[in-house]
């Protein structure tokens, strides 16, 4: 009897042994399922561009001469563009590109004083074929890191013989030519340098805003020879771009450029003394009102320029910084004495 017993408690021991073990390690189990701290959610990125990225931006002045205009290539891929006026009432882009590859960018045209005031405050390293004297000198004198077609065709840019246009509409080049030249020439590579524009990756409910307007259609007009015209899309929530009433398309991909974002503003300009071309001048260190438009909606804004080289801050007319939406931007910097419609 005490045998049997003895061998009932050494199998009560080992049971108990076992369940306190077993439960012990379903408790542990239990706590670290429960306790243990869970992945956090990884805060939503911005489309537009990688945040953390430190590349430099690519700055290339575009050739907007309607001969020219129809083979445009490229301009889909820049999250930024500027559009200015230029002399004989014409203008030109400068689009600006980061941590893409683009087949083929162009046309692409020679270098003005005044865009290498946005050069500078994007810290891009600036593209371009040729130049006026007074931008060649800014070039040197501001130490700007650039790229000239006229000194490098056929090593970084090319020339497209098979276009129907004359000579000075065919320069073309693309990310891998440019930065061939970036190595080559041993400039700077990166840029501690944060984005002009503050993105949001929550729509910017631009309705809400108390002086909000619609914007359905956009006409900015530059000169009697160019008015740059938006249409608002409301299945993408894009703006389709044309110019003098003719859809603005890609040559490559033959599909009509879009944007998310439209800042435009008015500077003054003249024509420089003594300039036979009619070459101009942009007042644009300074500061004025505006409009932010998208996503159907357009609010007014404040600009300020302080300096060549600081960045043109964008604020809300209450003095809050602009935010903007996640997506490409066009900003059009037009004449004063010109009209700007919004409907």
């Amino acid at each position: 009897m005490k045998k049997k017993t003895k061998i009932v408690l050494e199998g009560l021991s080992v049971v108990l042994i076992f369940s306190v073990v077993l439960g012990a390690f379903r408790f542990n189990q239990e706590f670290k399922i429960s306790h243990e701290a869970l992945p956090e959610e990884e805060a939503p990125k911005l489309k537009i561009m990688d945040l953390e990225s430190k590349t430099r931006p690519i700055a290339v002045m575009i050739n907007n001469l309607a001969p020219a205009r129809k083979y445009h290539s490229g301009l889909q891929e820049a999250y930024l563009i500027y559009e200015m006026i230029v002399e004989g009432g014409i203008t030109r882009l400068m689009a600006i590109y980061k941590d893409v590859e683009v087949s083929k960018i162009g046309s692409i045209r020679s270098a003005r004083p005044y865009y290498l005031d946005y050069v500078l405050e994007n810290d891009a390293t600036f593209v371009h074929w040729g130049y006026s004297e007074q931008a060649l000198n800014d070039i040197r004198v501001l130490g700007i890191s650039n790229l000239d077609g006229y000194y490098y065709e056929k090593s970084y840019f090319w020339r497209d013989s098979s276009l129907p246009v004359a000579s000075e509409h065919r320069g073309f080049t693309n990310t891998e030519a440019i930065n061939k030249g970036i190595e080559a020439l041993n400039y700077r590579k990166t840029s501690q340098s944060k984005p002009l524009l503050n993105y949001s990756v929550e729509s910017v409910a631009l309705n809400q805003n108390e002086k909000a307007i619609r914007a359905q259609e956009i006409d900015i007009n530059y000169s009697k020879s160019v008015t740059t015209h938006y249409t608002y899309d409301e299945e993408t929530k894009m703006y389709k771009r044309s110019v003098n009433q003719e859809p603005h398309v890609d040559f490559v991909s033959k599909e009509p450029y879009r944007f998310k974002n439209i800042i435009t503003y008015q500077v003054p300009n003249e024509t420089l003394s003594g300039d036979v071309k009619g070459r101009q001048l942009l007042k644009n260190i300074g500061k004025g009102e505006g409009y932010y438009i998208s996503e159907g909606y357009a609010i007014p804004i404040q600009w300020e320029k302080r300096t060549r080289e600081s960045k043109t801050i964008y604020r809300l007319l209450n003095g809050e910084e602009l935010k903007v939406n996640d997506g490409n931007t066009f900003i059009q910097i037009q004449p004063t004495d010109e009209i700007l419609s919004i409907t």
